[in-house]
Parts: C-alpha cells; structure tokens; sequence
C-alpha cells in the first residue's frame, strides 16, 4: 500500500486498537475516549454495529469524564447516528426489529441537542443541530428535526457579520 492510500477497514480497525492497547495502562480520559471513539468508528466502517455502539458508550463514559462538553456532544452525535443505522438495518432483517435502537437514537439526539447550547463555538453548535436533525429525520421525527433546523437557522442569523477589516478578501491580479 502507498503511503498515501487509505487504509482497509480491517487495517483501521487494527491501528485503532492498538492505539487502545497503548492508551489503556495511561488511562487518562481524553486519551481513552479518542482511541474508544476511533475503535468504534473502525468497527461502523466494517458494519459491526452493536460493537461500534458499544464501544462508542464506553468512549462516552470516558468523555463525561474529562468534562469537556464539546467531546461528550460529539459522541452523543457518533452514537445517535450510529444507532439510527442499526436501527434501519435491523428494520430491514424484521419489521419492528429497530425499535429499542431507534429510541436509543432519538435519546442520544435529543441529550445532543440540549448540551449543543453549551458548546464552545455557535458554528459548532450549528453543526450539531444539523447532525442530530438528520438523525431524527432518518427515526421518522420530522418535526424535532425541522425544530432543530430552525434553531440553527436563527443562531447563524444572529452572528454578528465579519469585520471586513480583519477579513480581507485575497488582491485580485487587476489591482497588483
């Protein structure tokens, strides 16, 4: 493989647990939570849901306790997502199958959407809404999506305008 490919999902996989492996004797949250989160997404890239969403609680657990807020919302994301996707697979093997991961979903969503609030960017915000929209969308809650859409409309209306004084736009080639 060059080293400019990207790598199998299996390789991933493999690399994400290793760094899991290093981080464990450490166990310093922000560390475990990072190798968790990259363990969970090797594990959703090779479709292993159930482990992925376990391992994305378990990461969860060791964001909580770091305290950073922008992490725990991130997961929360990952995990929504990842649970509206077990959801519709399970759906597809038996009708009535994806319940418990659909409200599994919808629970991570909503707890996203009421920390987003208190994340450290409003852009960031704005994109956690939009994630956790798409989420409920997808769990048939058209309505909460459609509510969290319009409060990330009205939070990138109110931002104030860049100052065209620190944001200068690049010199055309006519004014050089």
């Amino acid at each position: 493989m060059s080293p400019t490919a990207t790598p199998c999902p299996r390789e991933t996989l493999r690399q994400a647990l290793g760094r899991l492996d290093a981080a464990e004797p450490r166990a310093r949250p922000y560390e475990m939570c990072q190798a968790l989160a990259a363990v969970a997404r090797g594990y959703r890239a090779l479709g292993a849901l159930a482990q992925a969403e376990s391992t994305l609680e378990s990461a969860l657990r060791w964001s909580r306790g770091a305290g950073s807020t922008d992490a725990v919302v991130d997961l929360l994301c990952e995990l929504a997502a990842t649970a509206a996707e077990r959801a519709a697979a399970q759906e597809g093997e038996r009708r009535g199958d994806g319940r418990a991961a659909r409200e599994r979903a919808r629970d991570h969503a909503f707890e996203a959407g009421q920390l987003a609030a208190r994340v450290a960017d409003p852009r960031w915000e704005v994109q956690v809404l939009l994630r956790i929209s798409e989420v409920l969308e997808r769990c048939g809650d058209r309505d909460d999506a459609l509510r969290l859409q319009q409060r990330a409309l009205r939070i990138v209306t109110e931002q104030p305008a860049p100052d065209p004084r620190v944001l200068r736009a690049p010199r055309r080639l006519a004014d050089r």
